[in-house]
C-alpha cells in the first residue's frame, strides 16, 4: 500500500451505486421483531431499486413484514475489496403496471426452481466503503503514566 493511501475509503452514493449494479449476488436482512434474517438472493438493479424473485416462505413474509430492509453487497479481488449497504422500503410486484415500470430490471434465479413473486427494495440510502487489503502495522508503544 502507498504511503498516502488510506486503507480505507468512504463511498459517494453515486460510486456505491455503480459498484452495486457490478453484482449479482448480495444479502437481503430483514428484522421483523426480534428476530433478524439475513438471506442470499440473487438480483438486478438500476441503483434506485434492488428486485429480486422468490419463492412463498421465511424470506417473502419477512420481506412484507419488515417496516426496512437492509441489503449488502460485497466483493474482494487480491489486495482491493468493498461493501455496499441498502437501505429501503419492501413491496412486492402485484400487477402488470408495476412489472412494466421495472422496464429492463430483470432478475433470473440461479437455482433451477420457480419464484413466482417479484420483490422490490426501494432504496431510501446507500452507503459503502473500500477497502485497501495490507498487514497490519505495528501498533503505538503504550505509554503508562
Amino acid at each position: 500500500m502507498a504511503d498516502n493511501q488510506e486503507p480505507l475509503q468512504v463511498l459517494s452514493e453515486a460510486r456505491a451505486k455503480e459498484l452495486l449494479k457490478t453484482q449479482r449476488l448480495g444479502r437481503v436482512i430483514e428484522r421483523v421483531g426480534d428476530i433478524i434474517e439475513v438471506f442470499p438472493v440473487n438480483y438486478d438493479t438500476d441503483g434506485e431499486r434492488i428486485v429480486f424473485r422468490t419463492a412463498p416462505g421465511t424470506k417473502l413474509a419477512g420481506f412484507i413484514a419488515a417496516q426496512e430492509v437492509l441489503f449488502e453487497v460485497d466483493e474482494l479481488i487480491d489486495a482491493h475489496a468493498w461493501s455496499v449497504v441498502a437501505r429501503g422500503q419492501a413491496r412486492l410486484i402485484e400487477t402488470d403496471a408495476e412489472l412494466a415500470e421495472l422496464g429492463s430490471i430483470k432478475p433470473q434465479p440461479l437455482l433451477p426452481t420457480v419464484k413466482e413473486h417479484i420483490a422490490v427494495l426501494e432504496i431510501d440510502s446507500i452507503s459503502g466503503r473500500e477497502f485497501t487489503i495490507g498487514p497490519e502495522p505495528e501498533a503505538e508503544p503504550e505509554t503508562i503514566a
